[in-house]
């Protein structure tokens, strides 16, 4: 049992201070009564109610008190998010994400830790923006990680044209993580492949990003060597072919450099689900939280008995008294 208003509680102290000044009260009252009329006094059915109507009267202030200090119990745990972090993942949809160095493949391992990633970000609000040819939010920033978690098990290839607009992804992060009051903003980009499309240069947009106080951790994606990459077959259906796994990580570093993050290269989907616990070991939310208290309240049980107790202190001291003189 707790209290909402536990200082109210005092007024329970007065209650005994009351009794004194009543019963002293009542005493005068009846020496007086008993001198003028010559006899000593009695105690009668009048004086017994009389008495007994002022202990109800002062049990009812006392649960009152109780009442209003708020008797609550039964309570959870809620947590109020003062500050947190802007996260924004950019992925790499080009068709090369489709290539099966990694399982499923490159693009479905991205999506596989990047929803077990914001499983473990509980206080931030997280946004999500794909690119190939071009980029796109995909996600707002939000802290409804359902919704995101929907939307990043939407993305797939072919959304966009193809092409790999690093320089254009970092922009339209940019632009999601500016709005924001949060301090700490934080670019995830992943990619399997080389710019090679956008009006943006990647540089030029890390520059703008570290401007504006924004981390980027770059991912570059991608086995060493070749790659096998699924390829539909009129005559034979379903085949694959090696391809070049061709990573710019010159432009991922720099860009990381720029920014004061990190690039990380992953070679398998171990390795890939190894660097996003990384980066969210590096980026854990520095925010203050309260702790607020859901409770059951309980002040209606002594309000309402508080209640009862004086219509009968009324109905004792104006009906019964004035039946038993």
């Amino acid at each position: 049992m707790m209290f909402k208003n536990p200082h109210l509680l005092w007024g329970l102290f007065i209650l005994p201070l009351l009794f004194y000044l009543l019963y002293r009260g009542e005493k005068r009252s009846s020496i007086r009564s008993s001198f003028l009329s010559f006899f000593p006094a009695k105690h009668t059915l009048r004086t017994r109610l009389l008495f007994f109507s002022k202990f109800i009267l002062l049990f009812a202030i006392g649960l009152f008190i109780v009442a209003f200090a708020r008797p609550q119990k039964g309570f959870i745990e809620d947590k109020l998010i003062t500050e947190g972090i802007n996260i924004v993942l950019a992925i790499d949809i080009s068709s090369s994400m489709q290539a099966e160095d990694f399982t499923p493949n490159r693009l479905g391992a991205a999506k596989n830790v990047a929803k077990e990633f914001i499983i473990g970000r509980k206080t931030d609000r997280i946004g999500l923006v794909v690119f190939s040819r071009k980029a796109i939010t995909q996600s707002p920033l939000t802290i409804d990680y359902g919704i995101l978690h929907d939307f990043i098990e939407g993305i797939e290839t072919g959304m966009i044209q193809d092409g790999t607009a690093i320089g254009n992804a970092i922009a339209e992060s940019v632009k999601r993580l500016q709005s924001g009051v949060e301090k700490s903003k934080v670019l995830i980009l992943l990619t399997d492949g080389i710019n090679n499309a956008g009006e943006i240069d990647p540089v030029t947009a890390a520059q703008a990003a570290a401007a504006l106080r924004i981390k980027v951790y770059t991912i570059g994606v991608g086995s060493k060597g070749n790659a096998p990459f699924p390829v539909d077959d009129p005559a034979f259906g379903k085949r694959y072919v090696s391809i070049p796994v061709q990573i710019d990580e010159g432009v991922l570093m720099e860009i990381a450099r720029i920014t004061n993050g990190r690039y990380f290269r992953a070679t398998d989907t171990g390795k890939l689900e190894e660097i996003y616990r990384e980066i969210d070991a590096l980026e854990k939310s520095k925010i203050e939280i309260k702790q607020f208290k859901k409770v059951k309240e309980n002040y209606t049980y002594p309000l309402f008995t508080g209640l009862i107790l004086l219509i009968v202190y009324i109905f004792t001291t104006r009906v019964f008294l004035k039946i038993f003189p």
